[in-house]
């Protein structure tokens, strides 16, 4: 169960704050004030396509679009990046949007394979990151932290399973939104929020 957090605010066409809130009891000038604590993305550290390190800094003062993937997918991946290079074309001259998709297959898929991945969707510039890493760093983040499947399964075809989302995570690394990212009608509703996101005060 997702539990949805709105924002102190009553826009309500303010996208909601995903995952748990824990209230936080403190002390600000002289007085007892209670304050949310939203679920945040921690830190993190990969290697992209073009062998830059990628963290939290990458994705600094940006929205970005989070999956979890692996290039010899037989299953829901070639739907996924199909859907999310319509994203990449429509934000790829905006600085403060980033794609940032997971490999869940670390082994197979090193910086050369994914950078060849990368190029064979048309993908230049450093606005459509495809990373790897420590394949369970990268399935720990993907559990729990962006709330989505990324896991072994020796019975799953290609020998992993995971989640067909795309993840919207705010400048201040919340998760805004979560989407299906094989269909063309979950995707026009994450573009269509990603442009209030940009616009949120």
């Amino acid at each position: 169960m997702l539990f949805f957090g709105m924002a102190g605010c009553t826009q309500t066409d303010k996208l909601p704050i995903l995952g748990e809130r824990e209230a936080v009891t403190k002390e600000v000038d002289g007085k007892t004030v209670t304050d949310s604590v939203y679920h945040t993305i921690p830190d993190f550290k990969f290697v992209s396509q073009n062998g830059d390190t990628v963290t939290a800094a990458t994705v600094k003062n940006k929205i970005y679009v989070a999956d979890f993937f692996f290039t010899s997918c037989p299953t829901i991946c070639p739907k996924m990046k199909t859907q999310l290079k319509r994203v990449y074309e429509r934000f790829k001259a905006n600085p403060d949007v980033l794609l940032l998709s997971h490999t869940i297959d670390p082994a197979h898929d090193s910086v050369p394979v994914l950078k060849e991945f990368a190029q064979e969707l048309g993908v230049t510039g450093k606005n459509w990151l495809f990373v790897t890493g420590d394949r369970d760093k990268i399935y720990d983040i993907g559990q729990n932290s962006y709330m989505v499947t990324a896991q072994e399964d020796s019975s799953a075809p290609g020998g992993v399973v995971h989640s067909g989302a795309f993840i919207l995570v705010d400048k201040d690394r919340h998760i805004r939104g979560i989407y299906d990212g094989t269909t063309e009608t979950g995707v026009d509703k994450l573009m269509a929020d990603m442009d209030k996101l940009l616009n949120e005060k």
